[in-house]
Formats: C-alpha cells, sequence, structure tokens
C-alpha cells in the first residue's frame, strides 16, 4: 500500500466518507449495467473503515469475495489512487476494472481473486512470508460468509492457527445471502465465529456498518485475529436489502434514482443528528 497513511480516526469523516463511496458505487454499477451489487453495498463500509483508517505502507490487503471488486475499486478512488476515468471504464472491454480484481494493472490489488475460497490461503501466505522475512506490516482478508462453504478455506484457518501468524485478521463479511439463498439454508455454519474461536483464534464479532466498531476492531494487533462483521446485504437501498436477487441484477433507470435518494436521505438523517 505505498504512500499510503491512515487517517485520524472521525465517526463524521467516515460517514461521509461511506456515503461519498456508496453513491459512486452506484452510479458505477449503473451506468456499466452490471450485478452483484448486494454484497459490494454490505462490504463497502468495512473497506472504507480499512483503507481510510488502518492500513499503513507496510500493510498488505486480499479480497478474497473478489465479486465485490467493484466496492473496492471505488474505494481505492476515494483515497485518489482510481480516476474517474477508471470508474467509467468498469467492467467493461478492455479496462483495468474487470468484474473481479484483475492480475496486474492496479499496485495495491496484490492477487487476482474471485474463485471463491483461495483469498484467505494467498493472505496467510503473505503473512508468513513477512514474518519469515523480519518485514513489519500486517495482512488483512475479506472474505464471504458463503466462501466457508470451502474446505480451501478451513485449512488455511488450521494453518494459520497452527503457525500463529500474529501480524494477520481476516474478516467476514456475514450478511448470511449467497447465491443459491440463504446461507442458513444453503450450509449452515452459525456460529462461525465460536467454530473460529475452537481453532484457537480470537475471534471478534462486530456489526459491520458501525464504523466506530470496525475501527476498534481493525486496530487490535494481537492475532491471529478474526473479525466476523454481520452486514446486511444491499446495504442502504431498502428494495435490496436482504434480497438474493440483488446478488444478480443490474438497477433500472427507476430503481437507481430511488437507491440515490435513499442513500443521500440517509446521510442528511445522520448529519441532524
Amino acid at each position: 500500500m505505498a504512500g499510503m497513511t491512515p487517517l485520524v480516526w472521525s465517526a463524521d469523516k467516515a460517514a461521509a466518507i461511506s456515503q461519498q463511496a456508496r453513491l459512486r458505487l452506484l452510479r458505477m454499477h449503473y451506468e456499466s449495467k452490471v450485478g452483484h451489487l448486494g454484497g459490494n453495498l454490505s462490504a463497502l463500509d468495512i473497506l472504507i473503515s480499512l483503507y481510510h483508517f488502518r492500513l499503513k505502507p507496510e500493510d498488505r490487503f486480499v479480497l478474497a469475495k473478489g465479486h465485490s471488486a467493484g466496492a473496492l475499486y471505488v474505494t481505492l478512488w476515494s483515497l485518489g489512487l482510481l480516476r474517474e476515468e477508471d470508474l467509467r471504464q468498469f467492467h467493461r472491454d478492455g479496462t483495468r476494472l474487470s468484474g473481479h480484481p484483475p492480475l496486474r494493472g492496479i499496485p495495491e490489488i496484490v492477487f487476482a481473486t474471485g474463485s471463491l475460497g483461495h483469498g484467505l490461503g494467498l493472505a496467510v501466505g503473505l503473512a508468513l512470508g513477512k514474518k519469515l522475512r523480519g518485514e513489519p506490516g500486517r495482512v488483512f482478508c475479506l472474505t464471504s460468509d458463503g466462501e466457508w462453504n470451502e474446505g480451501s478455506c478451513w485449512e488455511a484457518l488450521i494453518f494459520l492457527a497452527h503457525r500463529r501468524l500474529d501480524n494477520l485478521t481476516f474478516l467476514v463479511d456475514l450478511n448470511g445471502m449467497q447465491g443459491f439463498g440463504a446461507t442458513r439454508e444453503v450450509a449452515n455454519l452459525e456460529p462461525l465465529a465460536e467454530k473460529f474461536r475452537c481453532f484457537g483464534v480470537e475471534t471478534l464479532e462486530v456489526d459491520g456498518h458501525d464504523m466506530a466498531a470496525l475501527h476498534g476492531a481493525l486496530h487490535k494487533e494481537d492475532g491471529p485475529l478474526a473479525i466476523v462483521a454481520r452486514t446486511v446485504k444491499g446495504f442502504g437501498v431498502s428494495f435490496m436489502e436482504h434480497r438474493m436477487a440483488w446478488h444478480y441484477l443490474p438497477m433500472s433507470e427507476e430503481q437507481y434514482l430511488q437507491a440515490v435518494r435513499e442513500v443521500r436521505e440517509c446521510g442528511r438523517l445522520s448529519a441532524a443528528r
């Protein structure tokens, strides 16, 4: 994350950045006519909290749930690391901003991801390499809850717990929905946090849209650390929230305009409190 210095924490600043990013995410997906908005909206507050208020130049991040690449791109845009011109090319032919994080072209993205179950193992390798070389910095990885259906996640968990990788924090965007329905119905892993603790990994449970709670959890230095962030798929847009269809659907113009109105109204209400 060369050149990045985390901001001093401010709840108002965090809320303002998050709202701006959410509006830009909606516009980017609407103009590109692509879906995957539900999981992008559930992950966005986590990414804003991490990139603006936690990551240092020596830290690394892996987005295991690669279908939330849009939220990552908008977060990088909010830091000035991607341009408006880049966002306008999202998901188009020849773009740097493909539907999942690319292998090359964006220095802040260290791995191409999107084949679910692989990201945590890659992050574990980064963390182990840092320890073996005596390098400073922490490795963060964001997984989805449905991703934990993959055996490779549990293999990575066994390894990171055994090696006591104290420079690793992994998060779960636990929005309760995946591509084929509710996670409890597809393959119930709850209580997921308790399962992590059974492997000897300290685990925190937070509201994934409470940016103050996220800030506190992300700054814990003891590790390995798991953060189970309970989120809402489609967060901030009433007709998307808790709806599996928004794992896939693009927005119509009417839906886009309604979504923008709701996000702006939520920001005005927050500012008035």
